[in-house]
């Protein structure tokens, strides 16, 4: 499956216990194919909480299965939250699809004891 200028995955992360954009985050993107599980890159929000660049653009885009894994306790130990040991949340994987080659916006919105996500525009 080849990628086409259409598609592109993006993400952002809000920190809705602070309601401010999450800067710092790590983010490991995986492509998922069977059983197997390929780290395609790690990278972090910037200070609007968002990658400097999409993901996934133009010829590295491609349809199928995929995981966002967001080191989401790390972050909240960096601003100072004490967090529980363990963790309530500490990685926070999102696993979704990827079936036209459009765009693709996969958010975060975090806080020390819960999270959501969506597919965003």
């Amino acid at each position: 499956m080849s990628g086409t200028e259409g598609g592109r995955l993006t993400t952002h992360v809000l920190d809705t216990a602070s309601g401010k954009p999450a800067a710092g985050l790590s983010i490991s993107l995986f492509r998922i194919e069977g059983e197997e599980r390929t780290l395609l890159k790690t990278v972090s929000t910037n200070s609007d909480g968002r990658c400097d660049a999409p993901l996934l653009a133009g010829p590295e885009f491609a349809t199928g299965e995929y995981e966002l894994v967001f080191a989401a306790g790390d972050y909240l130990r960096a601003q100072g939250i004490a967090l529980s040991e363990p963790a309530f949340l500490d990685i926070v994987p999102i696993r979704f699809g990827m079936a036209e080659h459009r765009h693709y916006h996969v958010p975060l919105l975090v806080s020390p004891y819960g999270y959501s996500t969506y597919r965003g525009s």
